[in-house]
Parts: structure tokens; sequence; C-alpha cells
């Protein structure tokens, strides 16, 4: 998900300030590792004021997915992808919006929801549960882009979904985030996202939109060669 806005101790209420280095901090060292004491400097905070907000470290692990949930939720609302007219042209828009913003170091382009996944599934279940419903409702917006594509090409009848395929997106992006925490390389995610592309587009491009006849020799390949 997006690249965070360093938090600036000065701006916003405790409350906020503390969502916002939960982001930062979770996301570079790990949910375990990040600690009460490390958070409140971070967040230019006392620790009476955590505990004024949180009753505890979890009870923040779930606030912050949450507000991770409401901020990217409005980055990917005013996305420029939405400005398509061809639902597929949407879709495809938004998985080059999704490479555009990997850039930086791991910890600044990575989703906080699928790092607290992969950490505390386990162990604290009230967490895994918000970062499901963080990453599968971002999946759901998706789905009638997909929908639609798919009636606008007369398919009916596929071994596949619309939630299936927005969910894959999904998984393919949380995959190519470990991988650039793997390597420390960002090109390795984006040419993850690259292949998402080229999958959708050959899923898609065998069929022609309704009334259309058809996308013609060559059409495929040369949507191809853009990704």
């Amino acid at each position: 998900m997006p690249r965070p806005t360093k938090l600036d101790p000065e701006r916003g209420d405790a409350r906020t300030r503390l969502l916002e280095a939960a982001r930062d901090v979770i996301r570079a060292q790990g949910f375990a590792a990040t600690t009460l004491d490390g958070l409140c400097r971070a967040a230019g905070v006392t620790k009476g004021a955590f505990f004024h907000h949180f009753e505890n470290k979890e009870a923040l692990g779930v606030a912050a997915a949450a507000h991770w949930t409401e901020t990217t939720s409005a980055l990917f609302a005013n996305a420029p992808y939405h400005d398509h007219d061809d639902p597929l042209d949407r879709l495809v828009g938004y998985i080059e919006f999704r490479k555009s913003i990997i850039d930086g170091e791991p910890a600044g382009f990575t989703c906080l929801a699928g790092t607290l996944t992969q950490e505390v599934y386990d162990t604290h279940p009230a967490i895994r549960d918000a970062c499901a419903a963080s990453i599968f409702g971002h999946a759901t917006t998706l789905e009638p882009d997909i929908a639609a594509a798919m009636a606008a090409r007369g398919i009916g009848d596929a071994d596949w979904t619309p939630a299936s395929l927005a969910a894959h997106t999904q998984a393919v992006l949380q995959g190519a985030f470990i991988l650039a925490k793997a390597t420390g390389d960002r090109a390795i995610a984006r040419d993850s996202v690259d292949h998402l592309k080229r999958y959708v587009l050959l899923l898609f491009d065998a069929a022609p939109r309704a009334g259309d006849p058809g996308p013609g020799p060559g059409t495929t390949n040369r949507r191809l060669s853009d990704a």
C-alpha cells in the first residue's frame, strides 16, 4: 500500500499521532519488536497519553489496522485509474497504480495489514481479523470493475469469479512485498506487479467486448508489451 507521510509530532491529536507512529514503526521493525516506549517517542506523546487511548498494545494493533484501512481507502478512492471508461482499463490502471507507489525502502511501501498478519495471525486473533477486514475489504473494491469487464466481454461461465480474481491481486501484491523485504530491493516487487498485469490482460483479452469484432491479431501482444 502507499508510502507513509512521516509523522510530525507537532501535528494531530495524540491518538492519531500514535496510530501514524504505529504505521511507520511496525512496518520498519515488526509488531513484536515495537515497544510502547518507542511508539510514544515516535509519536511525541507520553505513555499516559497512550493508555488514555488504548488499553494495551494489542488494542493499538487493532486500531492501527483500522486506521490503515481508512487512510488507504481514501488514497485509492481518489486514484486516477477510476477515470477510465472501460472497466478492464480501470482494473489494469489499478495494477499500474499499485506499481507506481512501490518506491523507496520496503518499510515505506509495504502493507501494514500484511506485515501484521504475517507476524501475529496465530497469537493475536483480534489483530489478524482487523487485518483480514482491511485486505479483503480493499479487494472487494475491485470486484465491480472485474464483473463489468467480464460482462462486457461475455465471460459468463468462467471457473473463476470477480471475488477470486480480486483476492488473487492481493495475494500477488502481498507476496511481492515479502520478496522486496527478503531482498531489500523494490525492483523484484515491481516485476511481480508487471506479471500480474500480464496475467490479467491474458485472462481478458481472449474475449472481445460485447459488440466488438474481437481484439484482432496482435492486440494482446501490443497491450502486453506495455506491461
